[in-house]
């Protein structure tokens, strides 16, 4: 089976405009992102979705620098652009990661893709049940359960968050949960505001010297740490149907 990771990616962000694009310690968010998946023993190609807009060509520009497959589309319609994305790669397993998750674990998407592969059920992931910190988010799903999302997703933010019509209606589609063997989803670590930018850039700047650093060895920062938490501490998730 073909497993492709599909980065979602675009340069207009509500809460911190142009965020992928952000620098973090040298390289910029979507290529930390990028080289971290690439590092996923279990994917065989990864492929950012940008949009089809004039702001999104730097998106494509720091992609060619990467050779990294690209596709563009609808800007609101992400599940479509993620179909669309599917097909260009001739993907049959989708593994979907958002761009902004530059500390996204290469062992747990792993993990989360083994687990498809064993039990073999339309959709996985490791935040239908939250145990790990957000920002590790992995989904995984056949491309026949895309295409199927595709055509019955209707409404806005089904169509804006891509996977919400599979887990929402587990009669039509096999869900698995892939659960850690502790409760860390207290934690944050994804970026959408300039305090998160600032909690992951702190995190880079220490672990600097371990480029292949893994999520243990920043959970072990943080225990030596703790008041790096507070960086990010006040921002609160924006609701599913919020966009």
């Amino acid at each position: 089976m073909k497993v492709v990771a599909i980065i979602q990616a675009r340069m207009g962000s509500t809460r911190l405009p142009g965020k992928v694009l952000k620098d973090l310690e040298g390289e910029t968010v979507l290529v930390r992102v990028v080289n971290r998946l690439r590092r996923a023993r279990l994917i065989n190609e990864v492929l950012v979705a940008t949009t089809d807009r004039p702001a999104d060509d730097a998106i494509v520009k720091e992609c060619r620098g990467l050779s990294v497959l690209v596709s563009r589309g609808d800007q609101d319609d992400v599940l479509d652009r993620y179909f669309r994305a599917a097909q260009l790669a001739k993907a049959e397993v989708v593994v979907r990661v958002t761009s902004d998750c530059p500390l996204i674990d290469p062992e747990i998407t792993d993990k989360t893709i083994a687990a498809f592969l064993e039990a073999g059920p339309d959709y996985a992931s490791n935040a239908l049940v939250r145990t790990y910190p957000r920002g590790l988010d992995t989904e995984v799903m056949s491309v026949a359960a895309l295409g199927r999302a595709w055509q019955g997703a209707r409404k806005g933010y089904e169509r804006e968050h891509v996977t919400p019509y599979i887990y929402e209606h587990p009669a039509e589609f096999r869900l698995l949960s892939v659960t850690g063997d502790a409760d860390y989803s207290r934690h944050r670590w994804t970026v959408d505001t300039p305090e998160d930018l600032e909690f992951v850039r702190a995190i880079y700047v220490r672990l600097t010297n371990n480029p292949t650093f893994l999520w243990q060895d920043v959970l072990d920062l943080l225990d030596r740490e703790p008041q790096l938490m507070e960086l990010n501490r006040s921002v609160m998730q924006k609701a599913l149907h919020e966009g």
